[in-house]
């Protein structure tokens, strides 16, 4: 009976539901509470699950794959590839200034042999992109100078495996000494190099292609079906198809997944794809830190503790001080350089899939490779601990802060009737205009690079995260008479105007939303006065169109607030639907054609001689136009 599916999925249920609200309760972050569910049920503590874990953890990978997939969908093709010399720049840094220093320490400290050195160092300089990345979005600090810095070393990271599994086979090579027809290895293995290479970018030029040509197309087909099941069911067959291409001819999976959403990102199923995996990413990746919890061996730690841990520790401290120098490098700030180097600190789940390569070929020993997966499971679950630490003691005394009067940014020394979060390209137009009608406001946000650089442009702008309570009561919520929420990350936006909402029921929010997701989102929360950030600009651009097609521009701005308007109407009344798809569609369907109607009728109603209204310039030079016909 244990050894069932449904006993064993109620296991891991069971205990991500228990333990993952504890940790939440005491201000830890959800990933250490998968973790150590893993750990409580892992056949050294509990011992609910055995070695089915390993299988689970197969299918649990795929989390990490749809996570990049998700990760390309929200990244604008374009910005990734002016990013290009910052990831190659700042990965290549990392990568072998972090093996290098690692196979000097092993090699004259430790005294391996110098293969199963190179492996260990190759396998611990990759990062955990599941951990750091989930952290990331928890902390809203995917859009950070750190965060960003962070995603290039990841994604570096994951193009940088493909070298090093191909390198691997080389090593083993050279002695002969292992036979490699047993080894997994890709479909294209035994072709010439220069044929392996032109495969390799014959399917990534597949994947821009069929994305393009293909894979749009047929979601349109899907679409029309008006079946979620069936858009849900195309979304997960396109991640698991790229990966699975990619596996075939050598490439990470993830790396592939990346590929795709990139090529996705600018179409109009981007939103759609996102909803539907979404849920499965966060299942999958939960379940894979449930297995990293899981497949921690006490038994082998216990056996020798102290080199476990010395290791670990040394190792951790190593790759610690090589990211802050690749920091410092790139000038970032140090708060900032101190979170960014904590966080890329552990190792990663690559590390697992080299050090099992690795030992296929027989380059190093089986108690050691074993040693250093436990290594590699103990530093990713050390890597929350190590941010809390951090952000409790570490934190508040440098960054920003250290650079000035302690108690200039400490404290927030004045109480405005206007609050704001969030000081972006979004936020920093509504201070202006604010203050060149005389409104103070008190700007609150979160990056201190940019805190940093505002500053020294003249502008008061307080360093903090706006989703603390204490904050936002130090920022004169308890007394002001508007907020304006305007965070560039929509979770933490949201999260903001929930706390605003609970805490400070008195005040008025207007709320940024990115889309109508976003403004359901607010609805729900009460607020009704939501901006969606394209909205505007794009009725202002319909406008113009209108214009420069002969309308009147009174006409034409008239039809585009009216648009606005019903638009904003509708809103209401499709988030009543939104949780039924085929009703939230048929409302959909009818809302518009409601509106196009509405605008037709008002446009045929109020057409004629006074609807020149304020276009004096326009009546002045049709007169023009027709004294010079006269006179001719």
């Amino acid at each position: 009976m244990q050894d069932s599916f449904f006993f064993q999925a109620i296991i891991y249920l069971v205990a991500a539901v228990v333990c993952v609200p504890i940790a939440k309760k005491i201000g830890l972050s959800s990933i250490l509470g998968y973790l150590f569910a893993g750990i409580i049920i892992g056949p050294y503590v509990l011992g609910f699950i055995g070695q089915e874990g390993q299988d689970i953890m197969h299918f649990a990978e795929f989390g990490v794959v749809m996570m990049l997939f998700l990760i390309g969908l929200e990244l604008d093709p374009q910005k990734f590839w002016r990013m290009r010399k910052f990831i190659i720049g700042m990965g290549t840094l990392q990568v072998v200034g972090t093996a290098a220093v690692l196979f000097i320490a092993c090699s004259f400290v430790l005294r391996w042999e110098w293969r199963a050195t190179l492996v260990i160092s190759l396998a611990l300089t990759l990062s955990s992109t599941a951990i750091v990345m989930q952290t990331l979005k928890e902390k809203g600090l995917t859009n950070t100078s750190m965060g960003r810095s962070s995603f290039a070393i990841l994604l570096f990271q994951d193009i940088a495996v493909i070298p090093i599994m191909a390198i691997l086979p080389l090593l083993a090579e050279t002695d002969g000494a292992v036979n490699l027809e047993h080894v997994n290895q890709s479909l294209i293995s035994d072709f010439e190099p220069w044929l392996q290479t032109l495969i390799v970018f014959g399917a990534i030029g597949m994947v821009y292609v069929g994305g393009r040509f293909i894979i749009v197309p047929l979601l349109h087909v899907v679409a029309r079906t008006r079946l979620q099941e069936l858009f849900t069911a195309s979304a997960l067959l396109l991640v698991m198809g790229v990966s699975f291409m990619m596996q075939l001819v050598g490439l990470s999976p993830a790396l592939g997944a990346f590929l795709a959403g990139l090529v996705l990102a600018n179409s109009e199923f981007r939103h759609e794809l996102e909803g539907d995996i979404a849920p499965f990413k966060g299942l999958l990746l939960g379940l894979f830190f449930i297995g990293v919890g899981a497949s921690i061996n006490f038994s082998l730690i216990m056996a020798d503790p102290a080199f476990i841990i010395i290791f670990t520790t040394i190792f951790n401290s190593i790759k610690f001080f090589v990211l802050l120098i690749v920091g410092n490098i790139y000038k970032k700030s140090s708060d900032q350089n101190l979170l960014f180097s904590f966080a890329l600190s552990q190792a990663g789940e690559f590390g697992f899939v080299i050090l099992g390569f690795a030992l296929q070929l027989n380059l190093m020993p089986e108690e050691l490779s074993n040693q250093m997966m436990a290594v590699i499971a103990i530093s990713m679950v050390g890597t929350p601990f190590l941010l809390l630490i951090n952000e409790k003691l570490i934190d508040p005394y440098f960054g920003v802060k250290e650079k000035q009067p302690k108690d200039k940014y400490d404290s927030i020394d004045e109480h405005n009737d206007v609050v704001i979060a969030g000081f972006g390209n979004f936020g920093s137009t509504i201070v202006r205009l604010l203050k060149t009608n005389g409104i103070k406001a008190t700007v609150l946000d979160m990056d201190s690079d940019r805190v940093d650089s505002l500053r020294k442009m003249g502008f008061t702008v307080y360093y903090g995260d706006a989703s603390r309570l204490e904050l936002l009561k130090a920022a004169g919520c308890d007394n002001a008479k508007l907020f304006i929420a305007a965070i560039d990350n929509p979770r933490v936006n949201l999260e903001v105007v929930e706390m605003i909402k609970k805490h400070f029921p008195h005040l008025k929010v207007l709320a940024r939303a990115r889309n109508r997701s976003d403004a359901f989102e607010l609805l729900d929360m009460g607020v009704k006065d939501f901006y969606r950030e394209n909205m505007y600009s794009a009725v202002h651009l319909g406008v113009d169109a209108l214009v420069e097609l002969g309308h009147r521009r009174y006409t034409a701005t008239r039809q585009g607030q009216r648009f606005m308007k019903y638009d904003e109407q509708s809103i209401v009344r499709l988030a009543e639907k939104r949780h039924d798809k085929k009703a939230f569609l048929m409302t959909a369907k009818e809302e518009i054609e409601m509106q196009e109607q509405l605008l037709r009728n008002d446009l045929y109603s109020q057409l004629g001689a006074q609807d020149h209204a304020w276009e004096s310039a326009d009546i002045r030079k049709e007169r023009r136009e027709e004294l010079d016909n006269t006179t001719d």
